[in-house]
């Protein structure tokens, strides 16, 4: 009986864990947004600032997540430019944020800024 219920809570769990996914973005030559549409970061004048700052505040670094409660911890300049390749991976296949979505636009400032070099303008 316990087998049992240890065989079902595993399954419970892996259910979850699989549902937690948002979606997938496809990658290689081209640049796709969360939507699946092409990007042309040459049209998004994506800033750190003024874009990048305020998505990773509101949706990353908040408690009990990137806010120094989970790695990395994502509240500076440095912190968050160090990992923007993964943040953009993350972003981009809807792994993340875990709670929450970001629109097309948001995903899309993301890429667009870390393709530019994910500058500190």
């Amino acid at each position: 009986m316990q087998k049992k219920i240890l065989f079902l809570s595993f399954c419970v769990a892996l259910t979850i864990l699989y549902s937690c996914s948002k979606g997938s973005s496809t990658s290689g030559g081209s640049s796709t947004g969360g939507g699946g549409t092409t990007v042309d970061c040459s049209t998004i004048n994506a800033k750190f600032a003024a874009d990048v700052a305020p998505i990773i505040s509101s949706s990353c670094a908040i408690s009990g997540c990137h806010n120094g409660t989970q790695a990395p911890t994502l509240t500076t300049y440095a912190q968050i430019s160090a990992n923007a390749s993964n943040i953009n991976a993350q972003v981009q296949s809807g792994t993340m944020p875990k709670s929450g979505t970001l629109t097309t636009a948001q995903k899309n400032i993301i890429k667009c800024w870390v393709q530019s070099g994910a500058l500190n303008n």
